[in-house]
């Protein structure tokens, strides 16, 4: 437990520099390993063939010398030189030497095997001998070729040496190398840590700003950004949402204290009680939808709206809706024109959905002047509901149209406080209609009107 928790403790690029060397020292004992023993098999295997070779060319010099062997070269009785490397024994059976060539050594000389050649090493690696049995008129001998193994392996012991000495020096300068690697790599993190503990100060125009390679460090420094950006987006908006809401409030509460305490100042006749509370009641009605719709959009905020879905004809909703509203529009002289298709089918909660049409259309009659035309059309579209509501008020100006969506936003021409409402029609149909999986958009002209479009899933097309 002490050195998990030590381990814990240790700074990333540290764990990633210890990782880093424990994973090239193995390799690099694997790799030493191997290169000493493929080297070693190398050696051995050339001085096997040379040993073989020497065999082979004695066992042609030998000639029958009574009942023992010699080597003789042919055409006389010396042998051609052997070597200072080699020595070369003829033997019988039992292991007594008849003659002997080359090199002489310490080693005695080995019996031979009773059928085949055979190599062997002897006196702890000291020596490598290769044992050649031969037949010379009736006569039964044995070659042996004998090698010193010392060049062998004093070769290797150089080799051991090396990596004994160069292994530990490369290991020293791939943790500079790595510890430096590691420190270039996690420096964007350390930025990220200290822009972090900027944010958790309040500061939230801290950045990154990582303009190195777009590796994988580089893209969660830019990630991250892009989340800083859209926390900051967020947080302002919350601010906006949290004074204009406090706003909103406080200006019916001021209306209702200023009316009490006005009526209260002094004695009033019985209608004049009358009047002031009916006033009253408005100002409590539109504290009420205030409050209702602020509890809407913080349930819309965080998805705990929808029941289960309905499915509803198209035409029928919206008809009901067009006609729940035709005495408003009828007050204006205000023509409702409906282009409705039977048949289409929409599926979400019918309240929202309600609430949606009926805020965009309460919405179109309120800022659509008298003698004015308000339009609703439906149509299926690429497996999509399009139901567009047109009016034709005084438009919305560029400008604004990128924040209508906002809440508590009103444009200041036409559309302002006067028509009524807080500013979170718009940006309660935006969220009714996001949370159906859908999108709504706005297009719109000075002068010229403008069009809502509602964007929804269509549930399917039912024959009536």
């Amino acid at each position: 437990m002490p050195k998990r928790r030590f381990s814990r403790q240790l700074p990333l690029r540290w764990r990633l520099t210890l990782w880093y060397l424990l994973t090239l020292g193995l390799i690099l004992l694997l790799f030493a390993a191997f290169l000493y023993l493929e080297l070693r098999s190398s050696l051995l295997s050339q001085l096997d063939a040379s040993l073989e070779a020497v065999a082979a060319q004695a066992a042609q010099n030998v000639a029958r010398d009574g009942q023992e062997l010699r080597f003789q070269a042919t055409g006389s009785r010396e042998m051609e030189p052997v070597g200072d490397e080699y020595t070369l024994y003829l033997t019988d059976a039992a292991g007594a030497i008849w003659d002997v060539a080359g090199q002489v050594s310490a080693v005695p000389p080995l019996v031979g095997p009773e059928t085949g050649a055979a190599m062997q090493t002897v006196q702890d690696d000291a020596w490598r001998v290769y044992v050649l049995p031969l037949n010379v008129e009736g006569v039964a001998g044995w070659v042996q070729a004998i090698a010193d193994l010392d060049p062998i392996s004093d070769t290797l012991g150089r080799l051991a040496t090396l990596m004994l000495l160069g292994g530990p020096l490369a290991l020293l300068l791939a943790s500079l190398g790595g510890a430096f690697l590691a420190r270039r790599a996690l420096a964007p993190i350390d930025r990220m840590t200290r822009t972090a503990q900027a944010i958790g100060g309040g500061d939230l125009k801290q950045r990154i700003q990582y303009d190195g390679p777009a590796d994988e460090v580089g893209r969660l420094a830019q990630t991250f950004d892009a989340m800083l950006d859209r926390l900051q987006t967020a947080f302002a908006r919350e601010r906006r949402f949290t004074g204009d809401a406090a706003h909103e409030l406080r200006t019916p509460l001021t209306a209702l204290k200023g009316r009490i305490g006005v009526t209260l100042s002094q004695p009033r006749s019985t209608d004049d009680y009358v009047t002031t509370l009916r006033e009253m009641e408005e100002q409590v009605d539109r504290l009420a939808r205030l409050s209702n719709d602020l509890l809407l959009m913080a349930r819309l905020d965080q998805g705990r709206v929808l029941r289960d879905a309905d499915r509803m004809d198209v035409a029928d909703l919206l008809s009901a809706i067009v006609d729940q509203l035709r005495p408003l529009a009828e007050e204006k002289s205000i023509t409702v024109t409906q282009a409705l298709p039977d048949g289409l089918v929409l599926e979400g909660d019918m309240d929202l959905l309600i609430r949606l049409f009926l805020n965009l259309l309460d919405n179109a009659v309120k800022y659509t002047p008298t003698h004015g035309q308000v339009t609703i059309t439906a149509a299926a579209v690429d497996g999509e509901l399009r139901i567009a509501v047109t009016d034709s008020g005084p438009g919305i100006a560029p400008e604004h149209v990128p924040h209508l969506f906002e809440r508590f936003y009103r444009v200041e021409t036409a559309r302002s406080r006067e028509v009524g409402g807080a500013g979170l029609g718009l940006a309660i149909a935006y969220e009714i209609t996001r949370a159906h999986g859908g999108q709504l958009s706005v297009e719109s002209r000075l002068n010229q009107g403008a069009s809502f479009i509602v964007s929804l899933p269509c549930a399917g097309i039912s024959e009536k």
